[in-house]
């Protein structure tokens, strides 16, 4: 690693721009996201997400099922006792009569008679429909496909059934029917109608209900929409297609989005409504209480009948369950309510900034347990708005936000800011402790590595009569020997903190202070030199009970200001060391333990810095004794120097 300018770190270790920079784009890459909300985003993402939220909210809260609901289905029963559909019409006559002679609030027939039967059939047909028009509506096909429209005359008898009061039309967008799929003109003329038109979503699932669909100029109302008018009483003139804002039926407010749909609040999986058997109907097998005052579905949920809808529920929702529904989302007012984009849209830069942020100096773990607590914040709040209160927050552009931000940022933990800890553990483990190592790791900002001015405390120890004792043995005798004494000292440097600087022949240095802050350098170096030099008395004791050279060290300690950084050549050796006059000081201090025959020596820089340990007792049996002033090279003020040792430790010089 090459020097930098003092008080600043390699740019290897410093570099956090991506940290920030990244999630601030995938930010403001998701609000424009959510501003154009592309199809294949809303369609199979979003939508996906809202499957689960319907499924959960059951589990958690069940919507309460309608009691004024009843569906009338013709079912695998009813065809195995009444034959193949399609049933004649004079058999489907028969079981709406017999519906309505229990009285019904309302009957809605969700089958098409777009075909011809004979004309006696479909008369006698449009007589019954003539008869209960004020009570019944039948459903009414209508063909839509993307570039095909119709422009010319609405057909007679659908005039007086189109919704007249349209209002702000430039932000209104629905669904265009290019032909629709009359019955025959007996039956059109007796009956009210209302479109079964449906759209599924790209999945195939259908989740959303076309209100109304425009044919020509008019704009026609769904077999849902027109059940539910006709079973509250409200005229057709009463309602009121607002565009960009909803559908006013009476008094009651439906939300769509701009084109006329309403999302669908389905009760659950199929049957969650009441259903009974067309054959039980026409058989008599049902009491009639069972009709009396409440809206009737009359449909298929025969498989052979092919009008099964996917759904988030299922795959096979009969389409009748469907339009009944609807009705009975808008008789109880219990509409799914889709959000604001503006909410979206301060979700994904309130989630995306503010992590982005606070993340930037978190520890990986610290990283994963956030973004995984706003991802799950946002899923719980999402679905707790889902299911108690009916909205429908966009779930995906949040959540997107916090997902590919936080694995961004914690592979650039892993691959990046763990590379720098790999960094500083390559450079500093041989210098200095474990625990040091990992406080640069955690705190790099508190590491300054490219150069500063530092005080710091010193620490040389240099073998005594090593020249000699190598001569007499052995060259793989004295590595050996030298290699023990070596990880002995070390071991205790690191035991200390201490920063080891380098091993030069026989002598070791070492300094406290840096990489990291420590205020207590100069009490560290003197408690690290008394156990230096009390474990060498016990390897003393071991080398003369076995026969083996005995090794002897002087220690030299000097506090004060020096130069400390990485020094070297870059990308050839570099060095994390100190420079000066105060380095040069300690290292000629300890060449004075020979003259003094002491061990430990310290100079009056570090005396004055832990005076007041050593007369308040904090080192217990340690001597401190004034040796000399002594003049030392380069310097013309005298130096006091003073003896340091255990006092319970004999004399080994």
């Amino acid at each position: 690693m090459s020097p930098k300018r003092s008080g600043t770190l390699p740019a290897g270790l410093m570099q956090a721009k991506p940290a920030i920079l990244v999630p601030v784009l995938l930010t403001f890459l998701f609000v424009i996201l959510a501003i154009m909300n592309p199809p294949f985003i809303d369609e199979h993402l979003e939508t996906l997400l809202l499957d689960y939220r319907f499924k959960v909210r059951n589990l958690l809260a069940p919507p309460r099922l309608p009691d004024n609901i009843l569906i009338v289905a013709i079912d695998e029963k009813s065809l195995a006792e009444f034959g193949r559909w399609p049933w004649p019409r004079s058999l489907q006559g028969r079981l709406i009569e017999e519906i309505f002679r229990a009285q019904p609030a309302f009957v809605a027939v969700d089958i098409f008679y777009a075909e011809p039967e004979s004309p006696d059939a479909d008369r006698s047909f449009a007589a019954l429909l003539s008869r209960h028009r004020d009570k019944l509506v039948i459903a009414l096909g209508f063909e839509a496909e993307q570039g095909k429209l119709f422009r010319g005359e609405v057909e007679e008898e659908l005039f007086d059934q189109a919704i007249p009061r349209i209002e702000n039309t430039k932000s209104l967008f629905p669904t265009e029917a290019w032909r629709v799929l009359l019955p025959p003109k007996a039956i059109a003329k007796a009956a009210n109608f209302g479109h079964v038109y449906a759209q599924p979503d790209r999945d195939g699932k259908l989740r959303l209900e076309s209100l109304f669909i425009k044919y020509g100029d008019e704009f026609f109302p769904s077999l849902a929409l027109q059940t539910a008018r006709m079973s509250l009483g409200i005229p057709l003139d009463n309602v009121r297609i607002i565009g960009g804002a909803g559908l006013r039926l009476g008094d009651r407010t439906i939300p769509t989005d701009r084109a006329g749909r309403l999302d669908i609040n389905y009760l659950g999986p199929e049957r969650s409504l009441r259903y009974v058997s067309a054959a039980d109907v026409l058989n008599g097998r049902i009491a009639k209480e069972m009709f009396r005052d409440r809206i009737i579905f009359v449909g298929t949920s025969a498989i052979a009948t092919y009008d099964q809808k996917s759904t988030p529920f299922s795959a096979n929702y009969p389409g009748v369950e469907k339009n009944a529904t609807v009705v009975a989302n808008i008789m109880s007012s219990s509409f799914i309510r889709p959000s604001l984009l503006l909410s979206t849209l301060l979700s994904v830069l309130v989630f995306g900034l503010l992590l982005a942020v606070i993340s930037r100096r978190m520890k990986a773990v610290a990283a994963i347990l956030t973004f995984l607590s706003a991802a799950s914040f946002i899923v719980l709040y999402n679905q707790i708005l889902f299911t108690y209160f009916g909205m429908r927050m966009n779930l995906f552009y949040p959540l997107a936000t916090v997902v590919t931000e936080g694995v961004f940022i914690i592979g650039y933990r892993y691959f990046i800011e763990e590379k720098k800890a790999r960094d500083i553990r390559k450079m500093f483990s041989s210098y200095v402790s474990p625990k040091i190592v990992e406080e640069i790791i955690s705190h790099p900002e508190k590491a300054v590595l490219g150069g500063e001015k530092k005080t710091v405390t010193v620490l040389f120890s240099d073998l005594i009569g090593f020249t000699s004792i190598s001569e007499r043995n052995e060259p793989e005798k004295v590595v050996a020997l030298l290699n023990e004494y070596f990880q002995e000292m070390a071991g205790i440097i690191f035991k200390w903190d201490g920063t080891l600087d380098k091993f030069m022949g026989d002598e070791i240095m070492a300094f406290w202070g840096a990489p990291t802050e420590q205020p207590d350098h100069a009490e560290r170096a003197v408690r690290c030199a008394l156990d230096m030099a009390a474990r060498l008395s016990e390897m003393q004791k071991r080398w003369t009970l076995t026969g083996e050279e005995r090794l002897d060290c002087g220690i030299g300690i000097n506090t004060g200001e020096v130069i400390i950084g990485n020094i070297g050549a870059e990308g050839r050796k570099m060095d994390y060391t100190a420079i000066g006059d105060h380095v040069n000081i300690a290292s000629r201090v300890e060449k004075l333990t020979r003259q003094y025959q002491a061990r430990i020596i310290i100079t009056e820089f570090t005396v004055s810095h832990v005076k007041g340990l050593i007369t308040g007792g904090s080192f217990g049996h340690m001597d401190l004794k004034f040796v000399d002033t002594v003049t030392v090279k380069g310097k013309g003020k005298g130096l006091q120097i003073y003896e340091m040792k255990d006092s319970q430790e004999k004399e080994t010089l």
